[in-house]
């Protein structure tokens, strides 16, 4: 049965910090509930929200390969380090390029376009990782936390201190929230792989219940919201629901993060069924997070919408390039250019080089198709130190245009404005190598996605 347990905080600080800074005192540290076996009874609403949500992702259509494509750059906030480190995201432009740097060189690339890339594939690796895997271990999970901070080996493996979420940098007695202690988190962790490797409950209850179990357990000293989030991704995708695309869940719960906050705190309800024995406090969370999938995946189908626009236009453009060069016949499937423009919202930003390893063709095929894209408009050439490369603005547009959406409580920017800190509008040629992202910004103690809660680092 999930408790409080009460401790007490002895400071060892003696000096050279406020004195609310050196209390000693009594916290309460929550111990949840096992999942493993645990019955479920919703309330009708939610039960039908949750069935309306699978519905709705089963059903998703357009092309779940560009929305595979994209999804890097629509959850790039993944990458975003701690709220404490003030910064900006960079633009879409430079993680795209960063992303090409990791199999060609590219001069220029912020560190900071460098790390959300590198860990934005990193995570799409682990992730594919762990829906290959017959069985979820914790061995995976810990794995895929080393992956995401590999030059930070002090916070890999399961913690063995107390850490807290809100409050004090150096103590819990003002914290929002005290995880269990470090003794109960292996047996936790044991039971959470058991619950995503089962199917006692249905693919949007286990990824929502997954995702807020691993919050509350917070197992180790950072990172936590990146490799929850992962797990949402991991059981849609195990389950069947998203075997392609990446829905943008993210995103949206970042957008209502109050909601997401308050979802998360009723999760953490000691006593979590009626009187009428309905698992209100679970359904509370449940609420908000089918809210998200639904919210996700109708955006994820505007998305994909935009998209097969956007390759009409495509279309158009070679055509009408086509026929200005006195060409009759229209680009052949199996063509280099073919194959490229098949590709684009995966690869926006590309070389000559690019095209010869993903399409296996020859350095003049290579070149040829360029030169014809860039003729129809479709992409456009850039030169860096020697090192020419083309993007599609079409698509980075389109990303940022999305984001921006995303991060409107209305998701309409004309119906609300984005929450900061947003994706500002961008020019095809942004000034400067970044520019404010998704999740940019952020101030100490605001709530944020990246760890689920306010964050502070354990003593």
């Amino acid at each position: 049965m999930a408790t409080w347990e009460q401790d007490e905080w002895a400071s060892s600080i003696e000096s050279g910090l406020p004195r609310r800074d050196r209390r000693s005192g009594t916290y309460r540290r929550y111990v949840p509930d096992t999942l493993l076996g645990s019955p479920l009874l919703l309330p009708p609403d939610v039960d039908q929200l949750v069935g309306r949500a699978e519905q709705a992702v089963r059903g998703l259509s357009g092309d779940a390969r560009d929305l595979a494509g994209i999804a890097r750059f629509l959850l790039r906030s993944e990458a975003i380090a701690s709220s404490r480190i003030e910064g900006i995201a960079p633009s879409v432009q430079q993680v795209a390029l960063a992303e090409l740097g990791a199999q060609e060189a590219v001069p220029d690339v912020s560190a900071q376009a460098q790390l959300v890339a590198n860990n934005m594939t990193v995570l799409h690796e682990a992730r594919t990782v762990l829906v290959a895997a017959p069985q979820v271990t914790v061995e995976h999970l810990l794995e895929l936390h080393s992956a995401l901070l590999p030059d930070e080996p002090q916070h890999r493996g399961v913690r063995t201190v107390q850490n807290w979420i809100g409050g004090s940098d150096h103590h819990p007695l003002d914290a929002d929230f005290v995880p269990p202690a470090p003794e109960h988190v292996p047996a936790l962790l044991d039971d959470l792989v058991g619950y995503l490797n089962g199917g006692g409950h249905s693919p949007i209850v286990q990824a929502g219940f997954a995702h807020a179990q691993f919050e509350t357990i917070h197992p180790f000293t950072d990172g936590n919201g990146r490799v929850g989030r992962a797990l949402i991704h991991t059981v849609l995708t195990r389950r069947g629901l998203t075997t392609e695309a990446v829905l943008p869940v993210s995103l949206i719960l970042s957008t209502l993060r109050n909601e997401y906050v308050e979802g998360l705190t009723a999760y953490r309800h000691p006593d979590p069924v009626g009187s009428d024995g309905l698992h209100t406090a679970q359904a509370a969370w449940l609420r908000v997070f089918a809210s998200a999938v639904l919210t996700a995946t109708e955006q994820a189908g505007r998305l994909a919408a935009d998209l097969a626009d956007l390759r009409t236009d495509w279309e158009d453009r070679l055509n009408r390039a086509r026929s200005d060069q006195g060409k009759v016949r229209g680009v052949r499937s199996d063509s280099a250019t073919a194959h490229i423009v098949r590709d684009l919202p995966a690869t926006p930003v590309i070389t000559s080089a690019t095209v010869q390893r993903i399409h296996g063709v020859s350095h003049v095929a290579a070149d040829r198709a360029l030169a014809e894209l860039v003729a129809a408009e479709i992409l456009h050439p850039h030169e860096r130190r020697g090192v020419r490369y083309y993007q599609t603005r079409d698509v980075l547009d389109l990303v940022t245009v999305t984001e921006r959406r995303l991060a409107s409580t209305k998701f309409d920017t004309l119906a609300a404005r984005p929450s900061e800190p947003s994706p500002p509008a961008q020019t095809a040629e942004p000034a400067g190598d970044a520019c404010l992202g998704a999740m940019g910004i952020w101030a100490v103690n605001e709530p944020r996605l990246d760890e689920g809660f306010p964050t502070t680092k354990p003593p």
